[in-house]
Order: C-alpha cells, then structure tokens, then sequence
C-alpha cells in the first residue's frame, strides 16, 4: 500500500530531516514538503544533519506549492490536529483507526502534518477522512513534530505487520542433560563437603536441584560456570579440613 507523509509550511529545516529518519527507520521512503518555508530545504545542512543516514528519503523527496499536487495516487487523507474542532472529520487515536485501515486497506494512505507553529489549517483538515489525535498527558499535548511523525510511523507499521526483533546477542545452545547430570554430581560432591548437604539424609534437595535447572534451561557456558563453583567449593573444603 502506498504510504506518504506530506508536511505543510515546515518552518524548521532541522523537523524535515528528523521526519525523514522518522519515516527510513519504519521502512517508508514518500515524502512531500507543501511549501515550506526554505525552497532548498532538502539540502540545507541541518536537514541532513538531522537526517542522520535518512539522505535516500530527502533525495526522493518532492518539494510542491500547493496540497493538491502532494495527493497524487492517494485514495485517504489522515489529519494530525490537537485543537478540537466544532466540524470536520472524526477524531480517532492512530492504533484505533489503523486497526480498521489495515483490515480494508485503500489504494493509498497520506498523513498531514501542519507547520510547528499553527497545526493544520481548517480547510486542509476539512478535506481529510479523520483527525488523528496522539493520545498525550492531559494538560500538555504539544509533540514536536517529528516526534509525531516517528509515532504516527511506528503504530502504522505495526499495523501492516511490523517488523521481526533482531536478536541483540547471538543464541547460545541449551546444555544437553548429559552435562546438566555431570553438572549435579559435581555440585552434589561439593555441597556434601561444605556441610550444607547430608549424604545420610539428603532428602529431597538434588531432585529439586534437577527442576530447578531444568526450568532455567542453562547454557553450555553457564554449565562451566558452575562446575567452576563446585570445584572452587570443593578446593576450599579441603583447605579448611586439611
């Protein structure tokens, strides 16, 4: 589904090139500037700078003078507007409306972003289908604007999908329950020596061990930790006993 995100009248060079990384991080590339307030702002250097590796998307990016020219190929128009309005489109939270979007998918969806200082003009809102309304602390709702944009972005993308979460650090192996045994038997000979188990009456300890380190699910290397205990425990046993 084509997706855009259209700014009107950005009056702040640095607010593009953050909507842009905004919109690269969540996978969507169309932008278009409504006469903002810079001509060159796509190359003025706090754009970039505050693009931050987003440069393919300013690249892309349209610069036209008019609203009618950004909507090309686009079929639903979402406003973002905080100010209550006594007529115009209903106001929706972005997930609520995205929900029901991405169930009945049009051919193409546009998010409006008016300028920093004054919002959305009522005639462009009034053109909208909805009014998104970021749900905010009472009191204080004023976002910047890409942050608005990187809100708007991520909830949209969830509700295509999302994307999978790249694990931080490499998957280790489980230990297998070879090793888990070897394990205990270590640790069985070291507790034995220590004095916190009786070998008369051991009870139920080890095989409440076995459940515990069965739920854990230890690593190969956790396993050497282990035994790495036992042995220090059973070294300085017979330190003290010697």
């Amino acid at each position: 589904m084509r997706t855009r995100f259209i700014l009107i009248q950005t009056s702040h060079a640095g607010n593009v090139g953050g909507a842009a990384r905004a919109m690269k991080v969540m996978g969507f590339d169309d932008l278009v500037l409504v006469a903002p307030r810079w001509a060159n702002v796509l190359r003025r250097e706090e754009t970039i700078q505050r693009a931050s590796g987003a440069t393919d998307v300013l690249e892309k990016a349209r610069v036209v003078e008019t609203l009618d020219e950004a909507l090309d190929g686009i079929s639903h128009l979402c406003a973002t507007a905080m100010t209550p309005r006594d007529f115009g489109p209903p106001t929706r939270a972005p997930r609520e409306h995205f929900a029901a979007l991405a169930a009945d998918p049009p051919s193409g969806v546009a998010f409006l972003f008016g300028s920093e200082r004054f919002g959305m003009r009522n005639e462009d809102v009034y053109r909208c289908h909805v009014a998104l309304s970021i749900p905010t602390a009472p009191g204080f709702g004023s976002l910047n604007l890409a942050a608005a944009v990187q809100l708007l972005a991520y909830d949209w993308r969830q509700a295509l999908g999302g994307f999978a979460v790249q694990p931080a650090v490499a998957e280790r192996p489980t230990a297998d329950a070879a090793a888990v045994a070897g394990m205990l038997t270590h640790l069985e000979q070291a507790l034995v020596a220590v004095d916190f188990l009786d070998p008369v009456a051991p009870k139920k300890l080890m095989p409440r061990l076995q459940q515990m380190f069965n739920r854990a699910a230890p690593t190969e290397e956790e396993i050497h930790i282990l035994r790495g205990v036992a042995k220090a425990m059973l070294q300085t046993a017979q330190r003290s006993k010697g």
